[in-house]
């Protein structure tokens, strides 16, 4: 039931400054989860407030029928119905053989070579094992799918995955469901900087508006979340707030902010002259 063709994706958003992953355009650079949502008809009107380029759905869950996909069996006629593309991911695999399995039902299940890849290394803080998920996007990749992985800001681990074949990365901000924000700011910013041209999607641990604007504002190119939004006293009120936050950050940054100083500098160019008397008056 997947709808990744372009003229579908770009058309709630501006073609010339569009999400493109793997030559795929997407009308936005926000991509929204669907678990934890307290209801389907919370889930239904966050999409709606939202307007995500893509929603993820977990295999597992979809097919153990928790969360808000069991409400009334109607999942996935919401989704029909608000035309999203779905990309499903692995969450919950703990090897490599686990996560490429799940990839592959998955494919079957939905109709799709999407997989955003997640290989879980440790349960406490639910990091990426960085060796599993280099060997289980290679042989995904071989495989025909498109991998968005879960990562860290490693920039050696994504390398490594570009490696293989990934065209594109989903570092975290901060551990899955903290809402902490960006808990490594230089090294997150570092990733960019080495990385220009790699589509690079902060995915994970943020947990306002304000951290996604700021993650825009350092050019990345786009923001998976999911908890921020679900757990939020008002869940739609909070997808149009993360929706609306990840516009701005993105408008600043093509705007090209200014250059940060250690020392003021006034505003007004010449201090204490009235305006008559500066040349040029």
């Amino acid at each position: 039931m997947n709808a990744f063709t372009e003229s579908a994706n770009v058309a709630a958003g501006s073609v010339r400054d569009a999400l493109t992953l793997y030559d795929t355009r997407f009308g936005s650079r926000f991509l929204l989860g669907t678990a934890r949502y307290p209801s389907l008809q919370a889930l239904n009107d966050s999409i709606d407030a939202a307007r995500p380029g893509m929603v993820t759905v977990a295999l597992r869950r979809q097919l153990s029928g928790t969360g808000a996909q069991a409400s009334e069996g109607h999942f996935w006629e919401t989704l029909r119905r608000l035309a999203v593309p779905v990309l499903p991911n692995t969450a919950g695999c703990h090897s490599v053989q686990e996560a490429v399995t799940t990839a592959q039902m998955a494919r079957e299940v939905f109709e799709t070579d999407w997989i955003k890849l997640e290989l879980i290394g440790d349960d406490y803080t639910l990091q990426p094992d960085p060796f599993g998920l280099v060997t289980a996007a290679e042989q995904l990749i071989r495989d025909g799918f498109k991998v968005l992985p879960y990562c860290t800001e490693d920039l050696v681990l994504c390398r490594r995955l570009l490696d293989v074949g990934c065209q594109a990365l989903m570092p975290w901000g901060a551990p899955i469901g903290t809402g902490k924000g960006v808990i490594n700011p230089y090294g997150l910013r570092l990733l960019r900087d080495r990385l220009p041209d790699t589509p690079l999607i902060v995915d994970a641990g943020l947990g306002l508006p304000s951290h996604a604007c700021q993650v825009m504002e350092w050019g990345f190119d786009g923001v998976l979340l999911n908890t921020a939004v679900a757990l939020a006293a008002q869940p739609v009120e909070m997808a149009g707030a993360f929706a609306a936050a990840i516009k701005a950050g993105r408008a600043a940054w093509l705007a090209g902010p200014m250059a940060e100083r250690e020392s003021a500098e006034a505003s007004t160019p010449v201090v204490g002259v009235p305006f008559w008397h500066q040349s040029g008056a």
